[in-house]
């Protein structure tokens, strides 16, 4: 039988987590819920380019209350609306959801990926408090924060004899991208004087402390403190990207890490070069491939470097990245429903296989 899952928010992460809960015959979709209002009324396959692209129907209405969304009675809310610049409401959505009964699978709030350490024990309790009253779970999850930052370094630790130190890349080339908000959040296209919000005291370590925790969790190693720094280039000339216009001086790259300290050793690095052009700070890391991919790295023994190089037939590096951000968080969806009440994590779940997504005919059409 079916899974029962409604929806809310469909921007980047959201349209692909909808297209596969529309194409998926795992799942039955109960409803859709957006903020913006030119969304509301229209049809689910249209907002994540399903019934445009493939003619899909599904009959399913985009409202913009979650009293109208939780009314339709799902199983599940996969959860991706933004949760970086409204972290107050993003909270309390998933804390009503989870109170009303429904377990939550999603993109955000990113603190949820693993708040102990990170967010403050009363906040955590609340939310624990609303899944204890309606017997539900959550889990927040992705590709960066997300499975390159626990899932493939806990699968590489596994084998070793010792670890000294696990770092975790993304190098990436985000000039395709086309979220404006979170290349303004990141500070692109601005001038250098200027701290964009990512770049704030401490934001860096909240952002990413999630997943230095987990895996330092996952790992048993102390963790100190967590620390952060960055690098930026400037845009040697103006020019064009997906989200607009770089001029010429403004964030074009940008150098950051977030490190986990051990006694007085960086044990678990965090790090990302993000570039708007290819040729901006030849001497930061290079991707293994393409625009862009993740590193792994563990220094032990042995010790491993494992070069991850997202592609998709449907967009280049950055639309694959989502992808998989997306079909991370939708094949949690069983997983989730069957565990126990609470805050969960990849520590705390069974392996997500991607069990029963087999489907070789999409090779012979395409």
């Amino acid at each position: 039988m079916a899974i029962r899952v409604a929806h809310v928010g469909t921007g980047n992460v959201g349209g692909l987590a909808l297209t596969e809960l529309i194409t998926n015959p795992q799942f039955e979709l109960t409803g859709v819920c957006v903020s913006t209002p030119e969304k509301v009324g229209k049809d689910a396959g249209e907002l994540c380019g399903v019934g445009l692209a493939a003619g899909v129907v599904t009959g399913v209405t985009a409202v913009s209350d979650l009293d109208a969304l939780l009314a339709t009675k799902p199983e599940c809310v996969v959860y991706c609306a933004m949760g970086d610049t409204r972290l107050p409401d993003a909270m309390a959505d998933v804390m009503r959801i989870l109170a009303a009964g429904v377990n939550v699978v999603g993109s955000s709030p990113g603190l949820l990926q693993y708040p102990w350490g990170v967010m403050p024990d009363k906040y955590i309790e609340r939310v624990e408090d609303a899944a204890r009253q309606g017997n539900s779970s959550i889990l927040i999850t992705g590709v960066d924060p997300g499975f390159i930052n626990d899932l493939i370094p806990f699968a590489l630790a596994g084998t070793c004899q010792s670890i000294e130190q696990v770092r975790c890349m993304e190098i990436a080339d985000y000039a395709t991208y086309d979220g404006a908000e979170v290349m303004h959040y990141m500070g692109f296209g601005r001038p250098l004087d200027e701290v964009p919000m990512l770049l704030q005291p401490g934001i860096l370590g909240i952002a990413w402390g999630t997943a230095i925790r987990q895996l330092a969790a996952g790992l048993g190693i102390e963790i100190d403190e967590i620390t952060e720094s960055y690098q930026r280039e400037p845009a040697p000339e103006d020019f064009d990207i997906a989200v607009g216009r770089v001029p010429k001086g403004t964030m074009a790259a940008l150098q950051f890490e977030i490190r986990g300290m051990s006694d007085g050793r960086p044990a678990i690095v965090i790090e990302h070069i993000t570039r708007l052009r290819p040729d901006l700070r030849p001497d930061w890391a290079q991707p293994a491939a393409g625009g862009g991919s993740y590193r792994v790295e563990i220094t032990g023994e042995p010790s491993y470097a494992v070069d991850i190089v997202p592609s998709s037939r449907k967009g280049d590096h950055n639309h694959a990245a989502i992808v998989g951000a997306a079909g991370r968080i939708v094949n949690a969806i069983p997983a989730v429903i069957a565990a126990p009440p609470g805050i969960r994590t990849t520590l705390d779940l069974p392996l997500v296989t991607g069990k029963g997504l087999y489907a070789p005919t999409t090779l012979v059409s395409t």
